[in-house]
């Protein structure tokens, strides 16, 4: 774009190209790493070509509308007949069609052995430019798991979920070819404690009707909502589309939506129930456990996604200081700088590597009992310190901007509002670190076991580690101290797997991480070779 010739207008200022047309794939040798250790081939698997297209000026301002031009909830129609429905942007439109076509609200119940591992790289990249239309596409891919419940229910909507046809039309999902899931779980007094659930079911001619009420209900323009009601046997999951079956609107009434911190593009509604037609998903009172392997996977989504945020934050750091002069030298030449940004590095390498190490335990846990138990074990430890990370990791990325980095006229702001998110949804920390507990307690060997091999991967450091976690989940201040073992069994995950890609990064994360002083803030700790090594994979043109 040419600038207006003189005044203040012209001229760089010592100003950094807009960071845009970034080749999101091949300008992450981390990333690229990952697949190629899963057996993926960027091109065949269309990676590279996703990450261009995402990574263009192009569909940057599809993120940037989107979020300035949030949903709006009509309620009635002009003639007073309620309408309950929610316009987006043109923009929200064309990011899930995108996403959509790429597969990421479905791929993973597809055939093949890397299908989680090339859903995860897209779902990193994706996320790092524009963050709201991944909740709709999270919960439809992770739907599937649940609906595993009902055969019947799964041979009706699993074509829809495997179609890329993205229809953004209100209407019944049967008169679609893909069909987007969402959720409804909390409740204004049950949060975390879905057990405190008081909406209700009523079967009624082989259905149910739903009443009550839903705190949050993200992406209510979903096709369909799996939903916790309380039965006659109990807490069950439910399915309730957006239209009965006689195409008629089914009785979910929007009454108004979140005014959220960040993730504005993608709208999250209260919700009334009223008599709404449902099917029944599993067994009454089986709903806690019909609904944990679909939180399984969102929870993967989230650390995958936080992983991507904080990369897109260290790419816009590093791409400033390899064209902000201060003081003579550029950025990427000033000390002070090379040792923050070194640390950041070190730890979005970490994040990578643990993620996709959990990605590729998912594609194997059917056939092997020993992924099956790092999957259980390590979703909730990764979920607490990836996502956790975030908020603090994308600030230190934004100072290091300065001014520009606070401003909404650049992308940091947006990425910022939305880093507590991921932190939050699917289980809070503490959440995460009592079901660590909670796995450990009920499956003392595969647990144990798993934590072994971890340990048997990173030498004396991981031993130590191990050690430790192990006594502070035996002891009687084990849920008090559940956070501390969260972050220790993360951090050794981490690790080991570190130590599969890269030895110099892992004796450094070693050294930083599960041993020393702790550390308050970034850069702030010595890397010796590591330094080095991770600023040339940051830096390089």
């Amino acid at each position: 774009m040419s600038r207006v010739a003189g005044g203040f207008e012209a001229g760089s200022f010592n100003q950094s190209p807009r960071f845009e047309d970034i080749d999101l794939f091949g300008a992450d040798v981390a990333l690229r790493e990952a697949v190629l250790r899963a057996g993926v081939d960027p091109d065949c698997s269309g990676l590279a070509a996703f990450g261009k297209d995402f990574g263009s000026a192009g569909t940057i301002e599809l993120g940037r509308l989107a979020n300035e031009n949030p949903p709006r909830l009509r309620i009635v129609e002009p003639d007073g007949e309620r309408a309950d429905r929610i316009e987006f942007h043109p923009a929200y439109h064309a990011l899930m069609q995108k996403s959509m076509a790429a597969g990421l609200h479905g791929s993973a119940s597809e055939a093949g052995a890397t299908r989680v591992t090339e859903r995860a790289a897209r779902l990193y990249m994706a996320t790092q430019i524009e963050a709201g239309h991944i909740c709709p596409l999270t919960m439809t891919n992770a739907a599937a798991a649940a609906l595993r419940a009902s055969s019947s229910l799964l041979s009706a909507w699993l074509p829809h979920i495997l179609s890329r046809d993205y229809d953004g039309a209100m209407k019944p999902w049967f008169e679609k070819k893909a069909a987007t899931i969402g959720m409804g779980m909390t409740e204004r007094q049950s949060g975390t404690d879905v057990r405190a659930t008081i909406t209700e079911a009523k079967a009624c001619n082989g259905h149910y009707e739903i009443s009550g009420h839903k705190w949050f209900m993200s992406a209510p323009m979903s096709d369909a909502f799996l939903v916790l009601a309380q039965a006659p046997g109990g807490l069950t999951c439910f399915l309730a589309p957006r239209f009965r079956p006689d195409g008629a609107v089914n009785g979910l009434r929007l009454q108004r939506l979140k005014d959220k911190l960040g993730n504005r593009s993608n709208a999250s509604a209260e919700v009334e129930f009223i008599g709404a037609y449902a099917e029944r998903v599993g067994e009454e009172g089986a709903g806690v456990r019909t609904i944990i392997n679909m939180v399984q996977w969102t929870r993967l989504d989230c650390t995958v996604a936080a992983a991507g945020q904080m990369r897109f934050g260290l790419a816009q750091a590093g791409h400033h200081a390899r064209h902000r002069t201060v003081f003579q030298r550029r950025l990427m030449d000033q000390p002070a700088m090379r040792a923050v940004l070194a640390d950041l590095a070190l730890e979005s390498e970490a994040n990578v590597a643990l993620a996709f190490r959990l990605a590729g335990a998912y594609e194997r846990a059917a056939a092997h009992p020993a992924e099956a138990a790092y999957a259980r074990l390590m979703t909730p430890a990764a979920k607490y310190l990836v996502t956790k990370s975030a908020p603090s990791f994308i600030y230190e990325t934004l100072e290091c901007l300065g001014g520009n980095g606070y401003v909404e006229d650049f992308p940091m702001a947006r990425l910022y509002r939305e880093a507590p998110l991921n932190a939050i949804w699917e289980g809070s920390g503490s959440v995460m670190a009592l079901d660590i507990l909670r796995a450990m307690r009920k499956d003392r060997e595969a647990t144990a076991g798993v934590i072994d091999a971890l340990a048997a991967a990173c030498g004396a450091p991981g031993k130590t580690a191990a050690a430790a976690i192990k006594q502070l989940a035996a002891s009687a201040e084990a849920e008090s101290r559940a956070r501390m073992i969260a972050e220790r069994l993360a951090r050794l995950g981490a690790l080991a797997a570190l130590h599969e890609t890269n030895g110099v990064f892992a004796e450094a994360y070693a050294a930083t991480r599960l041993a020393g002083e702790p550390r308050g803030t970034w850069g702030a700790c010595d890397l010796g070779a590591a330094e080095g090594v991770a600023l040339s994979r940051l830096l390089a043109e």
